[in-house]
């Protein structure tokens, strides 16, 4: 018997018989002996037909209701995957976030998980329960709901795992595991059988839908080791563990393209010591997630700073943007969305030449430019058009040979 935290996506509960299909997967590890505690999402679409409902009635709704809005979709779905166990004779119980102990910070949409008292939890485990609870939302210590962005229920079924010391963590999708590349766009992608977690969380948070970026780095912090799997089937699926010296054989395990991007740029910003600091601490305050920067050399003592951000950032960062760039003096700004960022992944960059060189001669004979560039130790990012982005990924995937 082993203990199991299962965690499943929007699509895998997304209408009652996917509903009652989670229900028999889980009803069979139940019965094989095995302690469970089951993650779920709110049902595919249910998200964001609240927050369209939510734009209808208040074009800008507080985050608090935002967040107390959101958490019921969740809530629905714990209640339905709980009757249909009931339905097949297994003991379950629902249980929101903040009953399954999820205590977060107090930034509402994008709260962190601050930690987790899973006393109830362990009550229901004792009794012979299945536990079902629902991902993507706590409470802060103010008792109020809150939630935890996009992809949440991810990284509530990894928090719950390392909280519970649970043996494995699984996590279902309409995907069986981790591909090379999307493989919407790039039909010859293949599924990786194992990565580590730092490639994991660069492809995450480069825009692999698979998984949330928070997820992983709380995998990585507290070695949880997670499997990704489908829900509509029962092949292997791709694990996630820690590193170890013969995944460097693999020069690159992946390519990723994430759409949802925007490009800022300030214009004749005054080229001395503080500015940059106001500016990005500014941003930092309003929650808006700064990803790659490039500085132009100075010139007559006035410099170009560009950045980019997510795109659904740009309607609250351009009135930061707008008040930083009049209160340091700089002449102007532009704000560009229609891009995305192309990148490639792989720890055995780390022993290997030439990946920049393959990367953009590829590009270059495919006639695409790149905008940016931004480098690491395991990762190289280019900024290029939106409309560009599925050609460049199969492109660069067919350039370093990652295909089937």
């Amino acid at each position: 018997m082993s203990f199991i935290v299962q965690k499943y996506g929007g699509t895998s509960v997304g209408t009652a018989e996917r509903i009652r299909n989670v229900a028999t997967r889980v009803a069979e590890s139940h019965r094989a002996g095995h302690r469970l505690v089951v993650v779920v999402s709110a049902m595919s679409g249910v998200t964001d037909g609240l927050l369209k409902l939510a734009r209808e009635v208040s074009p800008e709704p507080s985050a608090r209701e935002i967040d107390m809005l959101l958490s019921t979709g969740e809530q629905q779905t714990i209640a339905l995957t709980a009757m249909a166990l009931h339905s097949l004779g297994i003991k379950a119980v629902s249980l929101t976030g903040a009953q399954a102990g999820i205590i977060t910070d107090r930034l509402h949409t994008k709260a962190k998980i601050a930690n987790i008292t899973p006393k109830k939890v362990f009550e229901y485990l004792d009794s012979g329960h299945v536990v079902i609870v629902a991902g993507f939302q706590g409470q802060n210590d103010d008792g109020h709901i809150t939630t935890l962005g996009r992809g949440g229920s991810d990284l509530t079924a990894i928090a719950m795992a390392a909280a519970l010391k649970a043996d494995t963590c699984e996590i279902y999708t309409d995907v069986d595991g981790v591909y090379t590349a999307d493989p919407r766009l790039v039909p010859t992608a293949k599924k990786i059988k194992e990565i580590s977690y730092d490639e994991m969380l660069e492809l995450a948070s480069l825009g692999a839908k698979v998984m949330q970026a928070r997820s992983v780095e709380f995998a990585k912090k507290f070695k949880v080791k997670f499997e990704v799997r489908s829900s509509f089937n029962h092949n292997p699926g791709t694990v996630i563990t820690e590193e170890h010296a013969a995944m460097e054989d693999v020069v690159l395990r992946g390519v990723s393209l994430e759409k949802n991007q925007a490009k800022v740029t300030i214009i004749g910003v005054p080229d001395k010591p503080g500015v940059a600091a106001g500016l990005f601490s500014a941003l930092a305050e309003s929650g808006t997630n700064v990803d790659m920067i490039v500085q132009n050399v100075s010139a007559q003592g006035t410099t170009d700073l560009t950045f980019t951000i997510n795109k659904d950032d740009l309607p609250s960062a351009r009135k930061v943007i707008e008040a930083q760039a009049a209160q340091i003096g700089a002449r102007n700004h532009t704000a560009q969305d229609g891009i995305a960022k192309l990148s490639v992944v792989g720890i055995g960059m780390r022993s290997h030449t030439g990946v920049a060189a393959t990367l953009f001669s590829a590009l270059a004979q495919a006639g695409i430019n790149i905008q940016m560039i931004s480098t690491s130790e395991i990762k190289i990012s280019v900024i290029i058009n939106e409309s560009e982005g599925a050609r460049a990924t199969q492109v660069v995937h067919d350039a370093f040979k990652l295909g089937n």
